[in-house]
Parts: C-alpha cells; sequence; structure tokens
C-alpha cells in the first residue's frame, strides 16, 4: 500500500456559474462534497434547480446571436486561448479531480492534458465549417444550390462524475466551436473540476452569457432536458438515465447524443504479444479504479494459452499499488463512494459463486494504508477466471476494478462473445495476423475496435457507440457536426 503526501484536502465551495457570475444562493439548497479516499467531507456544492436552469436558458439564448455572428477568427483565438490557459493550471485541475473522484494524481493531470487538446483541436476546426455545391441536374431548374451549416443555438450538456473535465473536452470544445451557447449540468459528486474550468474559459476572454455550468442533481437536469429553449442534449452516463432523457426529450422533439456504458473485451490469440497484451488489459481495466465506460473489464482467451494468460493477469493486478490518490506510486485510488463500494463488492460476492476469484475480491488490509485514508471506499484490483459469459459479471457493467476471464477455442467464438453483451463501445484484438483483423473488424459491433492496444484517444478520433453503448459520435470532425444542422439553399438562375 502506499502511504499520503503532505497536501490540502478542502475542496471550499462551488456553484451555479449563471451568466458570468457565481451566486451565493440557489433555490435547491446545498450539499457535503464526501472525500471517497477518507469518507470525510471536504466541500460544500449549492445545487442547482430549476430555476437556476430557466436563468442559465434565457442568458445563453440571448448571447446566442452575437457568439454565432462573432467571425471564425475570434472564436478560433478564444478557444486557443482556453487550451494555452488549461495547460498551464493542469497541475492545479489534476488536484481538483483527485479531491473529488480519488482518481491517482498521475491520471487526473492526463484527462486535464486531454480536455485541453480537444479545445486546441476544435479551435482548429471553428474557421473551417464548410458546406458543399450541389451540382446541377439537366432535367431540373438551372440555378445554385448549396449547403451551410448552422449552430444549433443552446446546447444542453449534462456531464457524469467518472471524468467530467476530459467530457468538457469532447462536449464544449466543439460546440462553441460550432457557434452555440452551452448550459452544462456538471454532476453533484464532482462539480469543482467543472466549475474551475468554467472560471478559466471566461479569464481566458469566453463572452460571459456562453457559457453557464450548474451542479446539479436529477430534476435539474430534467428540468434542461425538457426546456423549449434547448436545442440539443449531449449526454454521458448509463442507460437508466439515458431512457428518462429520452422520454423527456420527446416533448420538444430535440435531438439527443448518447454516450453510455461498455463492456469492453479484449479478444487474445495465441499468436499475440501475451506480454505486451496483459499488460494493456490491466492499465485499461483499473485506470480510475475500473470506473470508466470503455475500459477494458473482459478478456476473452484463446484456450491454447488461458491459463499462462490468467497467471500473468492475476500477477500484474495484485502489484497495482493501491492507497492515496496523491501519492505518485498509486495505481488504483477508491471507488467513487459508499453506495459504490457496496454494489461493487455485492457483484463480486454473487460472481465467486461460479467463478474463480484469481487475486483481489476484498477490502485492502486497512492496517497498510495510511491513516488518513483508512475509511476511504477502497477495494482491491480483482481478476475473476473461468466467468460465464451470460452472468451478471460477465454482460453487465460493473464499473468497478473488476477484470473477467474467459476462454474461447476458434475466431468465430471469440466474435461471438465479444458481441455477446447488450453494449457496443470497443473491442480490442490482440493478434500479430493481419489477416485475422480484416476478417474480424466487419463482425465486431462495437464503435471501436483497438488492435493490439489503445490509442490514448486522440482528439481527431470520433468515439461512440453501438446498440446500448449509446449514438451519435465525440472527437474528430463528426463530433463538430453533431453540434451543426444543415440548411439547404437553392437560388433559381
Amino acid at each position: 500500500m502506499t502511504s499520503t503526501t503532505s497536501v490540502s484536502h478542502d475542496l471550499g465551495t462551488t456553484g451555479p456559474l449563471l451568466d458570468g457570475t457565481w451566486p451565493n444562493r440557489t433555490s435547491a439548497g446545498e450539499t457535503d462534497h464526501i472525500d471517497p479516499a477518507t469518507a470525510r467531507v471536504n466541500g460544500t456544492v449549492l445545487l442547482s434547480g430549476p430555476e437556476e436552469v430557466d436563468a442559465a436558458v434565457a442568458a445563453a439564448k440571448a448571447a446566442f446571436p452575437a457568439w454565432r455572428a462573432a467571425s471564425p477568427d475570434e472564436r478560433r483565438c478564444i478557444l486557443q486561448r482556453v487550451e494555452e490557459s488549461m495547460r498551464k493550471r493542469v497541475p492545479e485541475l489534476g488536484r481538483l479531480n483527485t479531491l473529488e473522484l480519488g482518481a491517482p494524481l498521475s491520471t487526473s493531470a492526463a484527462l486535464a492534458h486531454l480536455c485541453a487538446g480537444w479545445f486546441g483541436y476544435y479551435a482548429g476546426w471553428a474557421d473551417k465549417i464548410e458546406g458543399v455545391t450541389i451540382p446541377p441536374s439537366p432535367r431540373m431548374v438551372p440555378g445554385l444550390d448549396y449547403t451551410v451549416p448552422e449552430p444549433y443555438g443552446v446546447i444542453g450538456v449534462i456531464l457524469t462524475w467518472n471524468g467530467p473535465i476530459m467530457s468538457v473536452g469532447m462536449k464544449i470544445a466543439p460546440a462553441l466551436a460550432a457557434g452555440n451557447c452551452v448550459v452544462v449540468k456538471s454532476p453533484e459528486l464532482a462539480p469543482f473540476t467543472v466549475a474551475r474550468f468554467a472560471e478559466i474559459a471566461l479569464e481566458a476572454g469566453l463572452p460571459p452569457g456562453v457559457l453557464h455550468v450548474l451542479p446539479g442533481g436529477p430534476e435539474a437536469g430534467d428540468h434542461l432536458v425538457r426546456h423549449p429553449d434547448v436545442a440539443k442534449i449531449s449526454f454521458t452516463g448509463g442507460i437508466p438515465t439515458a431512457k428518462k432523457i429520452l422520454d423527456a426529450a420527446r416533448h420538444t422533439l430535440k435531438p439527443v447524443l448518447l454516450e453510455l456504458g461498455g463492456k469492453t473485451a479484449a479478444l487474445v490469440f495465441p499468436d499475440a504479444d501475451l506480454d505486451a497484451a496483459v499488460t494493456e488489459a490491466v492499465r485499461s481495466c483499473f485506470t480510475l479504479s475500473g470506473q470508466g465506460c470503455n475500459l477494458t473489464t473482459r478478456l476473452l482467451v484463446h484456450r491454447e494459452v488461458y491459463d499462462r494468460v490468467v497467471r500473468s493477469t492475476a500477477d500484474a493486478a495484485a502489484a497495482l499499488p493501491v492507497g492515496d490518490p496523491f501519492d505518485r506510486r498509486t495505481a488504483l485510488g477508491p471507488v467513487i463512494g459508499k453506495a459504490a463500494h457496496e454494489r461493487i463488492l455485492g457483484v463480486i460476492e454473487r460472481a465467486a459463486e461460479d467463478s474463480r476469484v484469481v487475486v483481489g475480491g476484498r477490502v485492502p488490509d486497512r492496517v497498510g494504508l495510511a491513516p488518513r485514508i483508512r475509511d476511504g471506499y477502497f477495494i482491491e484490483p480483482t481478476v475473476l477466471a473461468d466467468v460465464d459469459p451470460h452472468s451478471e459479471v460477465g454482460r453487465q457493467e460493473v464499473f468497478g476494478p473488476v477484470l473477467s476471464v474467459m476462454p474461447f477455442d476458434s475466431e468465430e467464438e471469440a466474435v461471438e462473445l465479444a458481441n455477446s453483451t447488450p453494449y457496443g463501445l470497443g473491442t480490442v484484438v490482440q493478434t500479430r495476423d493481419v489477416s485475422r483483423v480484416q476478417r474480424m473488424v466487419p463482425l465486431l459491433q462495437s464503435g471501436t475496435v483497438l488492435v493490439n492496444g489503445a490509442s490514448g484517444q486522440p482528439p481527431g478520433a470520433p468515439f461512440g457507440g453501438y446498440k446500448s453503448s449509446g449514438y451519435g459520435r465525440e472527437g474528430g470532425r463528426e463530433g463538430l457536426y453533431e453540434f451543426l444542422q444543415t440548411k439547404n439553399v437553392f437560388i433559381r438562375a
């Protein structure tokens, strides 16, 4: 176990950003923020309700004409300044993220860098939004036919708690580059990093009414979705909440972008670099203590190398340092809170009835933890072998540090197992056989296929899912055009 370091752990108070100001009182009251590493209160959150949502949407609607009319150069320069300011404040943003989520400090800093990267990427798109000219047909009325991409207006963004600073980059940067104004419902479990980002954006020159941040619960989110002046919703989170959002959105027929859960499988064939495959699977699964939608949570291994891979995976997971997220050696911090802690341990207990717990599965020995964090919500990195692919842990998202390992005997079986869950966010294929890759990629039902390892999610790569993992794309050109609608213009000759 790792030890603690000397650092202030007080988050202070945060609340909504409304039209460039920070009210000191809100209609929905306030709540304590609990540090996942200590289980103690370390901050206060002023919660937004329908009243704050109405005020934010009205201000965003009023700011939209000027922001839309701003020259592409102006929007580009502002977003570039946001990127530069965020780069300078990565240590601060990383610290806030760690205090909110319990994520290791190195992971938090990497997420802040990713966010800055998306702002730089979409700054470059701001002056490259172009339509097309439609060729004339000899049988049609002659004239000029062309398209104009236009912003929607006010975009409602609903963030999840497990990586809010990353979602800020993927959602807010392209929406602003396209000329929209944004109202963000930040998660009540993790609002501090998003609030600090908003301050940085204002300091960098973003006009006050263009971006609003509202920490709040389900009532605020529901009101934002139903608001008639919100033109589109972008949501990251779970399937049950997504269904509620779709039900609320039907009243105004607004489009919704959904980035939902996943049950990513890594398929390991005998010709793969097995050491690299194990390292990649363990790194991916236990990032953020397994609390990520596209982390590798299933390891499908050819029976020929199954026992070897299980042993190596268990050894690698057992070697991961668990402890204080502010210690640079820590690989796994706590899970987000008490409810998640109890739920994940329950999943492991049920899974142990018909699979083999190779390593982990328990709360770490508190004697080995530094005194400051002995009450925190820690769970050992857990590897389960011989998992039934149709079981709860084999099919459903755990959102905790649990890796399920299961064997296969053929390519066909590997594809069937990979596709056997309701999700379709990502798949990893570990093999040196290029022909195998070409055979398998068209058969895998997922929005991303990674061959022999992850790319690190570059901002130019589109990200999104198939099936119950949602629809729409974030990142890349596709992510920009999610926030644009196309107008066709015909001028008769």
